[in-house]
């Protein structure tokens, strides 16, 4: 599931400003003649080239600062926001272009948490995700495509519960910068998508608890200086 394009993936645009125009003149012929009318700035551009201050390289997840949530409509009353407390993802980098990069995550499924222990008893039971079983969720890139200056998408295998699908992550790259005190680069992404639970093997309650899942990720990936 995670995603994530890019990231890319998951860049900032450059403005573009039109530089005033203004003619010499002597002060007599200003006192004459009109002045210049300013020539109107330029809009920003949505198609700048965008810019890194990250390197390329081999990147890991932040474990202080990424989550996974995913939420669902429940019984048309609500709509539940659970997370997984555990998971570690690699995005394999490259600044140069972004589509060539990638990215795989790994989430330990036991670690899913409602918010209620005995709703996330069940959530673990052979009804839902079978954890003793299937204690483990992947997501593995296959493809990244660039959306905008600052926006992508990031297709891959997801795998749950024995069963892979492909799915595609709209990413946002929000910002990236070199942490001196820390001496790590940092890059950091955030990234949506939609299932079926069903396609799963997760169909328990379909329709009476709704089937499509809205996933949120949000996520700060650091590689070490040299």
């Amino acid at each position: 599931m995670t995603f994530l394009t890019m990231r890319n993936a998951g860049i900032s645009a450059v403005a573009a400003f039109a530089i005033v125009a203004c003619g010499e003149a002597s002060t007599e012929a200003n006192a004459e003649s009109p002045k210049p009318t300013e020539t109107p700035k330029a809009e920003e551009s949505t198609d700048a080239a965008p810019t890194f201050d990250a390197v390329s390289g081999i990147y890991v997840t932040d474990p202080t600062h990424r989550y996974i949530t995913f939420s669902y409509l429940h019984q048309g009353l609500s709509r539940p926001m659970l997370r997984w407390r555990e998971w570690e993802g690699t995005l394999d980098w490259n600044a140069e272009n972004p589509t060539e990069s990638s990215v795989d995550v790994t989430i330990d499924a036991t670690s899913i948490d409602s918010g209620v222990d005995v709703f996330d008893g069940h959530l673990n039971g052979d009804k839902f995700f079978n954890t003793a079983e299937y204690p483990e969720i992947t997501f593995v890139s296959t493809d990244v495509k660039s959306t905008g200056a600052t926006t992508g998408e990031i297709t891959g295998d997801l795998t749950m519960m024995g069963v892979t699908k492909p799915v595609t992550l709209d990413v946002v790259y929000n910002t990236s910068a070199f942490d001196e005190r820390n001496n790590v680069y940092k890059i950091g992404f955030s990234g949506t998508t939609q299932i079926k639970r069903s396609d799963f093997g997760l169909g328990l309650y379909v329709p009476y608890v709704g089937d499509e899942v809205d996933i949120q990720i949000e996520t700060e990936f650091n590689m070490a200086a040299e």
